[in-house]
């Protein structure tokens, strides 16, 4: 992964300084867009990077759960910066439309078609580490660019047997739009993450009726199912049982881990076990009858 990122930081680099000169001398907007996309890609590349390496660090006594979210949090800044780099494109692009500069077609051309070159082989290396939101972030930035890239050829053509010079403000507007659109989705994610919401797709319905389907569980309240990181899920709650004898509480907490871990992917669980009489107990659905004799048992808590 680190490999690829490296990679990837040094041909895009190369190719920020290849589109800003070639942009300025051609006059093209376009061009320069790119340059300045291609400049958050870096900066996207850069952030995946370093959080790449800090969430390789083990957890420690000041970070108990290590640095999981490093990765969301550079998501998070990336697709922001992008964001903003949109907005101001087409403000940009908006000024051109009204007042038109003359463009160099044939040189966005070729310098677009070294771009789609480039970004296409950087986003087929991207899509195969892209498990998490950080690397997917990576992985939307590159593939974004080529599609616009491929567009700013396009756009070059038309201004070369046409010289419809406004082709290449309504080009620019359109890869702001396109790179807004895939950010915010990324910012959405990132941010119910920072947030501690539920994870996207986890129904927390599901979850309780899951863990309320394993023998002996009277009901599950206090319920709470957070992400560490993109991949990695947490759960605390409180969950009622008979007064059984602990080996009896072992085997249950046992199957609604297995439950959690099969149907939801959730491999951190805080669980506090809470004690009922066995006539209150018997009266709940889907738990296990309790036989008198039982040796009352307090209350405890697993991890």
């Amino acid at each position: 992964m680190q490999r690829v990122l490296r990679i990837s930081l040094i041909l895009t680099f190369a190719y920020i300084l290849l589109t800003l000169f070639v942009g300025l001398r051609a006059h093209s907007l376009a061009l320069i867009s790119e340059a300045g996309h291609n400049a958050s890609d870096f900066l996207a590349l850069l952030l995946s990077s370093v959080a790449v390496y800090l969430q390789s660090r083990p957890a420690s006594d000041r970070k108990t759960y290590g640095y999981q979210r490093a990765g969301v949090l550079a998501a998070f800044v990336n697709a922001g910066t992008l964001m903003g780099i949109a907005l101001w494109i087409a403000v940009v692009a908006l000024e051109r439309l009204v007042t038109p500069v003359p463009v160099a077609s044939r040189m966005m051309m070729m310098v677009a078609a070294v771009g789609v070159c480039m970004n296409g082989v950087l986003a087929l290396m991207l899509a195969r580490v892209s498990q998490d939101v950080n690397m997917r972030s990576a992985f939307l930035h590159m593939l974004g660019d080529t599609l616009s890239t491929a567009a700013v050829i396009g756009g070059g053509a038309i201004i070369f047997f046409t010289g419809r010079q406004w082709v290449d403000p309504a080009l620019s507007l359109l890869i702001a739009a396109m790179v807004f659109w895939s950010s915010l989705s990324i910012v959405r994610e990132t941010l119910n993450i920072l947030l501690e919401g539920t994870p996207r797709g986890l129904s927390l319905a599901d979850v309780r009726r899951t863990m309320q389907q394993v023998s002996g569980v009277c009901s599950v309240h206090d319920l709470h199912v957070w992400s560490l990181g993109s991949n990695l899920h947490a759960l605390s709650c409180h969950v009622t049982i008979p007064d059984i004898p602990p080996s009896e509480s072992g085997r249950i907490l046992e199957q609604i881990n297995q439950e959690l871990r099969d149907h939801f992917r959730i491999l951190h669980t805080t669980i506090q076990f809470e004690n009922l009489e066995g006539a209150e107990c018997a009266a709940a659905q889907g738990c296990l009858p309790v036989e008198e004799s039982l040796p009352h048992s307090r209350a405890g808590h697993a991890h």
